[in-house]
């Protein structure tokens, strides 16, 4: 059990950190959403295809129209827009940015009439709002300036991951969950491709002009980015806890700029390192439940109880 859950945490942490790499390579001569759009619909129909060899049964209309809706937020607000920023905006700050989820979470699950955030995550959501000033206000050098348009379209793309996350708790979903996830896949993929087509990305694309490294890129996000990713995170939903499989949120953005450095020879400054630290820092805050540490919830105990408890 144990090698299982540790292969499902590198899954996650690298498998998904190397996803903002694959798709900075990728979206070089394939366009964005025709990028994303095939790569969803092709990994959504193999899970769907496994999911229903299993023995699940055939989804509801009305669990396909919430699928689609909670698709079209995660995939063409959310990944599909990640893909078109990584034109102007670093693999590894792009990771950084969308890094933020949590804390769009946090603020939308409250606006639904959710509890009220605490201190602890009130400090953790300005900690990433400076994080985020920061990085987009550099002023390093011009070949190492965050682009503005890029960095606002990744901070709304996390937003709408975020929403389509809290409202798919809700969501009249199928109960199995990989049957649940192929399904948001399949729709968020066609709206995907919907939107490439209105966009003339299909017109503009030119199989022929299709690097090796970009088609490789392709089928590393449909198979360790989409199937292996997915799965393993889903699977750990259910062998640990959700603080800890939710770990990924701030682990991916360490790898994604080590191999933007690593590979692409991406810049990266102090100041945007600075900016990373404040952000992950303000994500912890928010994403991990400190009373569980047994060494606080010792102290906790102690402040909260009298000598004769």
């Amino acid at each position: 059990m144990a090698w299982k859950i540790a292969f499902a945490f590198f899954a996650v942490y690298v498998c998904w950190g190397m996803t903002y790499l694959a798709m900075r390579v990728a979206v070089e001569t394939i366009p964005p959403h025709l990028l994303s759009g095939s790569r969803f619909v092709f990994a959504g129909l193999v899970l769907y295809l496994w999911a229903r060899s299993r023995g699940e049964p055939p989804p509801s209309a009305v669990q396909w129209r919430a699928a689609l809706v909670v698709g079209g937020f995660l995939l063409l607000g959310g990944n599909a827009s990640v893909a078109w920023a990584e034109q102007r905006v670093p693999s590894g700050l792009a990771a950084v940015l969308i890094a933020v989820a949590p804390i769009w979470m946090v603020g939308l699950e409250w606006a639904r009439g959710g509890s009220r955030p605490s201190k602890q995550v009130i400090a953790g959501l300005l900690l990433g709002l400076l994080g985020i000033g920061l990085l987009v206000s550099s002023r390093a050098n011009s070949a190492a300036r965050v682009d503005l348009v890029g960095a606002i379209i990744l901070v709304l793309a996390s937003g709408s991951w975020a929403w389509g996350s809290v409202w798919s708790k809700t969501a009249p979903l199928p109960k199995s969950p990989f049957l649940a996830t192929s399904m948001e896949m399949i729709g968020g993929g066609l709206l995907l491709l919907l939107t490439a087509g209105i966009a003339g990305q299909f017109h503009a694309f030119d199989p022929s002009r299709v690097t090796v490294a970009a088609a490789l890129s392709w089928w590393y996000l449909v198979i360790f980015g989409s199937l292996v990713g997915f799965t393993a995170y889903i699977w750990l939903l259910g062998a640990t806890s959700i603080a800890k499989a939710g770990t990924y949120a701030y682990v991916n953005p360490i790898v994604a700029v080590f191999l933007g450095w690593a590979i692409l020879h991406e810049t990266v400054t102090i100041r945007m390192l600075l900016a990373a630290v404040v952000i992950l820092m303000g994500v912890a805050l928010v994403s991990i439940d400190w009373t569980t540490s047994p060494v606080i919830a010792s102290r906790l105990r102690a402040r909260d109880c009298p000598d004769d408890c």
